[in-house]
């Protein structure tokens, strides 16, 4: 496995730890500069929700880039620890809120806040991506008015999900990876 590192802002190019095992499937560097390409300058002072955390390399990222904070949920141990360990090398731990819970049950739960980016990359092949829309669906004040739900996917995953208070505006490939994007829809 290819090292994982930041692409771009304050800390860029620092080095950051991949979570033990096979457990998770870090971002491609490529598909993460794509990703940030597509939101860039917005990026600045946003919120982030990050559901399936891993590494915490697209909250890390995204705080690079001048986030303003984030919040990373992983449910697996090796994840949590590498997730604290990379916010404490790039010195985001102050602007990250690490939480130990099962995305499903956390998202479950009246949200205290509302988030401008939610960024959603389960474990592949299990609908775990479909179901994390629909909970939020069902609970879309974890959004913000104008925020995005953004899922990463193997294209093969991907179906048309209807939903009552989100829309799909936008999807993009690059190699395995696809990022498709909701929001709520636009009042007229």
């Amino acid at each position: 496995m290819s090292t994982l590192r930041i692409i771009a802002g304050s800390a860029k190019g620092m080095r950051i730890h991949a979570v033990p095992g096979d457990s998770t499937r870090p971002i491609t560097d490529r598909a993460k500069e794509a990703l940030f390409n597509i939101i860039s300058s917005d990026v600045i002072e946003s919120t982030w929700l990050d559901c399936f955390g891993g590494t915490g390399s697209v909250s890390i990222e995204a705080l690079s880039r001048g986030a303003r904070m984030t919040t990373i949920i992983d449910l697996h141990p090796l994840a949590i620890e590498t997730i604290k360990r990379n916010l404490i090398q790039t010195k985001f731990n102050r602007k990250a809120e690490v939480i130990k819970s099962d995305s499903l049950t956390y998202l479950k739960k009246t949200p205290n806040n509302s988030f401008e980016y939610v960024f959603i990359a389960p474990p592949q092949y299990k609908g775990l991506w479909e179901e994390t829309l629909r909970v939020i669906d069902s609970n879309p004040n974890w959004v913000s008015e104008d925020g995005w739900i953004i899922v990463q996917i193997h294209p093969i995953e991907y179906k048309p999900i209807l939903m009552d208070s989100f829309i799909e505006f936008d999807k993009r490939k690059y190699g395995s990876t696809l990022f498709v994007f909701f929001q709520k829809p636009l009042e007229e």
